[in-house]
């Protein structure tokens, strides 16, 4: 018998959820290994889109589940699993109902196919829905404290799709190539599901995708002039690429090899120049001293949500600990390879306090205060001098990702 149009698109769902939620991998790492059986762009970025969206909306889609159950279903039962996936193509990916069940019970074959029919059934005569925003894990919700709903808000939809651009000078050009709005010069921003290998500009190294948060740290920087910065845990290599396009001399270190490839590729495919070092930088002792230095630090990374929403599944008070305790280090050891009036910047793409403020208050230099001028409209420094960026700003531009970022500059006595 003919197999459903699309069923291993929903296959690969399957398996990059319980990668996520059973073995507590990324949606990154899992990503490979589960779509490997699947040969079509479209239903590898289908598989991603599904298991995001059940991610994303995964508290509100279980209470609807268990709304229409008897006897609540075990978390990690399969059955709910799949009701999961195919509550988020109804609700979310605006599939009709009838292909959802087409594809959705065949996931469950010698199991108990029924119960779901008889579930998805009930909620779709119900006309169930979900809320506009949705609910977070009840953990995150209580870190985030009174910023969780406006945190929350910006998670409701995947994001847009952001490029730098190696010359700002060309950002209209770009514009008007790529039919794209841009929020700082440098920075483009298009509708989300481009497959950007096929976009102008991309052969030819033009840009790069990155985050408008993420470019910011780079940007604070300004202008090398023939100067040597370090790129601290650089792969893949986004900032390293901000940093050669102004005219630094770029030292990019990064303990992956297989990150530190990626990096190397995005150079030979712009055309822009970096020396890179494969190294722990927790053991790495540099050559000489640098004139600025850019510690976009290993994190948790809940503030990238948006696009990976396995952190609000995966991230608990110990990986923070962790990570806090690593960014510590990696700050105090950063200090010491700074000449006389040289640069700190030190970024995580986090929304923890223990990662961004808290560490920032360790920090022994001059504070350099973040200038308004320096971001896009509608961003501004913190009382401190610092940025701290949600994903629920910049909501009528389509948002951005969960940044903390501060700068010093250290004596020249």
């Amino acid at each position: 018998m003919a197999q459903p149009q699309g069923i291993h698109a929903r296959r690969a769902a399957l398996r990059l959820l319980d990668a996520v939620l059973r073995r507590g991998e990324t949606l990154d790492i899992a990503f490979g290994g589960a779509t490997k059986d699947v040969r079509k762009f479209e239903d590898k970025a289908l598989a991603r889109a599904i298991a995001s969206e059940v991610l994303r909306w995964m508290v509100d889609i279980d209470a609807l589940i268990d709304s229409a159950t008897k006897k609540p279903l075990p978390h990690d039962a399969k059955a709910r699993m799949v009701l999961r996936m195919m509550l988020a193509q109804w609700l979310r990916l605006g599939t009709p109902p009838h292909a959802v069940v087409a594809t959705g019970l065949d996931l469950l074959a010698g199991g108990p196919r029924r119960l779901a029919h008889g579930v998805f059934s009930t909620l779709t005569r119900n006309a169930a829905s979900l809320p506009d925003v949705p609910t977070l894990p009840e953990e995150a919700a209580l870190r985030w404290g009174e910023r969780a709903q406006a945190i929350a808000a910006g998670l409701a939809d995947p994001p847009p799709l952001d490029l730098t651009l190696r010359d700002p000078a060309e950002t209209e050009h770009w514009k008007v190539q790529l039919s794209a709005d841009s929020l700082m010069p440098g920075h483009l921003r298009l509708p989300r599901g481009e497959n950007v290998e096929n976009l102008p500009g991309f052969a030819e190294g033009a840009w790069w995708v990155q985050d408008l948060a993420a470019s910011l740290p780079a940007r604070l920087l300004g202008q090398g002039e023939g100067r040597h910065v370090l790129d601290l845990c650089a792969a893949p290599g986004g900032k390293t690429l901000q940093l050669a396009a102004r005219g630094w001399h770029v030292t990019a270190l990064d303990i992956s090899k297989r990150r530190l490839d990626l990096l190397k590729a995005n150079l030979k495919r712009t055309g822009l120049k970096a020396g890179t070092v494969r190294a722990d930088a927790l053991k790495w002792e540099p050559k000489h001293h640098f004139d600025a230095i850019l510690l976009d630090a290993p994190c948790t990374a809940t503030g990238t949500a948006r696009r990976h929403p396995d952190v609000l599944h995966r991230i608990g008070q110990r990986q923070i600990e962790e990570m806090a305790e690593l960014q510590a280090a990696l700050l105090e050891r950063a200090q010491g390879w700074l000449k006389p009036g040289a640069t700190l910047v030190y970024a995580t793409c986090s929304l923890e306090r223990e990662e961004g403020e808290e560490r920032a208050r360790e920090v022994r230099l001059t504070p350099s205060p973040i200038a308004s001028d320096e971001l896009p409209e509608g961003l501004a420094p913190t009382a401190e001098g610092w940025l701290r960026t949600d994903p629920g700003l910049l909501a009528e531009d389509g948002g951005l990702d969960g940044f903390f970022v501060a700068r010093w500059a250290k004596a020249l006595g």
